[in-house]
């Protein structure tokens, strides 16, 4: 029986990784004892590389192909050498497979909030995700370091330490490039170049190379985005008092075009548009005190009177417009007019303080 086992021990062996695992970096080939025969078949398949460790140490390095192991291409194989031992070769040798295809969208992300310093909103809370690719380098590093005795190294084994360094990287590359909160949607490929270039040394450390990274979302919190929805809106407005004027003049449309309601509707319409008017230049003094207002306030014990020309409602007109008007006979008596503190819509005639606006009208010219 032993004279047997030492003769199986010589018989050329296949050295391959047919079935690779999903998740799995590097696998350690299971040989017997760990000795290499002579003549020894190595496959390699396409997106593999074999590495040989001798006495702890990485000897020699193989593409995909197919070799016949000889001295040689691997000078420490001396298992022919070693009869005077009795077929045991002293010299022990580990092959691992290492997978050098690209590891593709591997995710990342924040699980606590990165706090970003702006300067519209102050301190800010923000969280973001992406996704990065990598693939596995010839490194000492990597097998000594993380590899060791074990059989299989599995992606997740240092997953999680590069998802760590992403994050403290990322709090670093937005301290660094100081972009401002409204901003940021425009900056994704810059922030993505710019971490790519940080993390490359890192990965080259991993015994890895980095092949991409990308940013693909950074979310605000609910209150930052509200702020810039409330902000966007005034932009989308524009002038404030233009906005409050085209307010005005549609409830007062609708208020001619609704004679018969009541007056109560129709006061508490013309008060809400003069808040809105006076709220309007609130907010837009105090960003530019020395701009001009479009309709300055009316002269203190001034009347002014709404007009109903052509269907329409037209004004408000002060009393030198309205006699302005009759001289042109834009109005007649018959014409509806209204005023803050009537009830209602009433003729122009009707009115007391109006009369004299057709006292001064001269007569017809004689024979026309």
């Amino acid at each position: 029986m032993g004279l047997l086992n030492m003769i199986k021990n010589q018989l050329i062996d296949v050295i391959e990784w047919p079935e690779q695992e999903p998740g799995i970096l590097v696998h350690r080939f299971n040989r017997h004892d760990n000795e290499i025969k002579m003549g020894a078949k190595l496959i390699v398949r396409p997106g593999q590389k074999a590495v040989f460790v001798n006495e702890g140490r990485i000897d020699d390095g193989f593409d995909p192909g197919t070799y016949t192991l000889s001295t040689q291409n691997m000078p420490f194989l001396t298992t022919l050498m070693s009869l005077p031992y009795g077929f045991t070769s002293p010299f022990k040798a580990e092959v691992y497979f290492v997978k050098t295809t690209e590891q593709l969208d591997r995710k990342w992300g924040t699980p606590n909030p990165v706090m970003l310093r702006d300067q519209d909103f102050g301190m800010v809370r923000l969280r973001a995700r992406g996704n990065y690719s990598y693939k596995v380098g010839i490194r000492e590093e990597m097998i000594s370091r993380f590899v060791g005795a074990q059989s299989d190294f599995a992606a997740d084994s240092i997953e999680e330490q590069i998802r760590v360094k992403v994050i403290s990287s990322f709090s670093d590359c937005l301290g660094e490039l100081k972009i401002a909160a409204l901003d940021l949607a425009s900056q994704y490929d810059e922030i993505s170049n710019t971490m790519h270039t940080k993390l490359t040394q890192d990965f080259t450390r991993l015994g890895l190379e980095l092949l991409s990274f990308t940013l693909e979302n950074i979310s605000l919190p609910d209150e930052v985005q509200k702020a810039m929805d409330e902000r966007a809106s005034m932009g989308a407005v524009g002038n404030l008092n233009n906005y409050s004027q085209y307010q005005a003049a549609n409830a007062l449309r609708e208020a001619a075009n609704n004679q018969g309601g009541q007056s109560g509707n129709l006061m508490g319409m013309m008060l809400g548009t003069q808040m809105a008017g006076g709220l309007s230049n609130t907010l837009i003094q105090p960003q530019n005190a020395s701009a001009q207002t479009t309709m300055p306030p009316p002269i203190p014990g001034q009347s002014l009177y709404f007009a109903v020309i052509a269907g329409q409602q037209t004004g408000p007109f002060n009393m030198a417009q309205l006699q302005e008007m009759v001289n042109k006979s834009e109005i007649s008596k018959d014409t509806l007019l209204w005023k803050q503190g009537m009830p209602a819509w009433e003729k122009a005639d009707a009115i007391p303080e109006l009369t004299n606006l057709w006292g001064c009208v001269p007569p017809p010219v004689p024979g026309k």
